[in-house]
């Protein structure tokens, strides 16, 4: 017999853990920034670069230090550690589902091709790639009215080798989709709405808000974005009734965004 209120308790406690680490994350982030911009006005000078200035220099790698950190962070690194915390999520999340007898129809998932098949990835491919260009429109449009969209995490977290870039698009990228969408739609839209009897219309504000939240590292722009294409999820989501639509959906959208931004460098403003 499912156990409604104990998984909504535990999910509650694993939402509010995400959100408290991604604030974290963004005030790392915001200081590293403001650091970075300090040491960008300063001017070089044969103490701080170890060359005369006017001679030329090699290039060198991104800076992924962070305050506090000690030492530069590689991009393997901190791939590694979003692909634990996520793993980490979606185990909890999982081991939650299963004992506490949650049914597998409150999360979107059934035997049905158009919930678990061919026909839920076909939807869920067209469903990310027009967010995407969306995103990328609202971006432009954003630039134009002279306000920014913090792309520092991406940039930071951007493989520099193609073992790492491999990783990005066959490990950590699905790890996200998947922990993201099983915590904000499957665990805090299906499952309450099945559990409780009532819309789920009624949830999905609520997981889209924290959704933006838990990606405050992006900047307030990130964030209302964020929330936007939350909602479009959690619509996916309780219209279609299948988990793998908006996992699929979800992950065509990182893939887009670290493919054409990071991987080709092509900056469309």
């Amino acid at each position: 017999m499912a156990r409604w209120v104990p998984f909504l308790g535990l999910v509650t406690f694993v939402l509010a853990a995400v959100l408290v680490l991604a604030r974290q994350s963004s005030r790392l982030l915001r200081a590293r920034g403001d650091g970075q911009a300090v040491a960008d006005r300063s001017p070089p000078t044969e103490a701080t670069t170890g060359q005369h200035v006017g001679e030329p220099t090699d290039s060198a790698p991104v800076d992924r230090a962070l305050p506090g950190s000690g030492a530069a962070l590689s991009s393997g690194v901190l791939l590694a550690n979003v692909a634990v915390t996520q793993g980490l999520v979606a185990g909890v999340v999982l081991v939650g589902l299963l004992v506490f007898e949650i049914p597998l129809a409150a999360i979107g998932v059934a035997p049905d091709p158009w919930v678990l098949g061919a026909p839920a990835v076909l939807v869920g491919i067209v469903l990310g790639a027009a967010l995407w260009l969306l995103s990328e429109a609202a971006a432009l449009v954003a630039d134009a009215a002279g306000i920014g969209y913090d792309e520092q995490l991406r940039a930071l977290l951007a493989p520099a080798t193609p073992g790492g870039w491999a990783a990005l698009f066959a490990i950590v990228l699905p790890l996200i989709a998947v922990a993201e969408e099983l915590l904000f739609r499957a665990a805090l839209i299906g499952v309450p709405a099945a559990g409780l009897d009532v819309s789920p219309w009624l949830f999905a504000v609520g997981s889209s808000v924290a959704f933006a939240l838990g990606h405050g590292a992006q900047g307030r722009v990130g964030i209302v974005a964020t929330g936007v294409l939350g909602l479009v999820l959690a619509s996916a989501f309780v219209i279609t009734g299948s988990l793998l639509v908006v996992i699929v959906a979800h992950y065509v959208v990182n893939a887009l965004e670290f493919g054409v931004h990071e991987g080709l460098g092509v900056e469309f403003a």
